[in-house]
């Protein structure tokens, strides 16, 4: 017979806040890809295209700021959407050491076929509106707190 051992609380899983928002960042991944298979992108590509419709220029280290990703991780993403026909990479005329990215015209274009995915989502969490706009608040402020604190730790 096998020794039954008691785990404490704060060690089950089930009770690990970090874990949840991991299976529920990828449910929603899951939830979502149907919806970008139809649009022909990846739900990593579609973040930074929602970073591109909203600013239509950045450089590569504004676009890892505003998505929490590093340029390793980010030039990869940014060559596919380039081949694609989506995105273009332009050394800066000012600073040749910045990237800027911009839409193309297919790029921008785009936008419009990606309309409806919010509202797709906002059906699949069974949320009311408030709901949504209230666990959106919750987890930004969630969010600002971490990285205030992972900042503070690498200090």
């Amino acid at each position: 017979m096998q020794e039954e051992t008691m785990t404490p609380p704060e060690l089950m899983l089930e009770n690990q806040l970090c874990f949840t928002i991991y299976a529920c960042s990828r449910e929603f991944t899951k939830l979502y890809q149907p919806h970008l298979d139809k649009i022909g992108l990846t739900y990593s590509q579609y973040l930074v295209m929602l970073v591109l419709w909203e600013r239509r220029q950045c450089t590569v280290k504004e676009l890892g700021e505003a998505l929490f990703l590093d340029s390793g991780t980010l030039t990869p993403l940014l060559k596919r959407l380039q081949a694609a026909g989506l995105i273009l990479r332009e050394r800066s005329l000012q600073d040749e050491r910045k990237v800027l990215i911009s839409l193309t015209a297919q790029g921008l274009a785009l936008q419009q076929d990606a309309m409806c995915i919010p509202g797709k989502m906002a059906e699949g969490t069974m949320l009311s509106p408030e709901e949504f706009v209230g666990l959106l608040g919750q987890f930004k402020d969630l969010l600002a707190r971490v990285h205030e604190s992972n900042i503070s730790n690498s200090k």
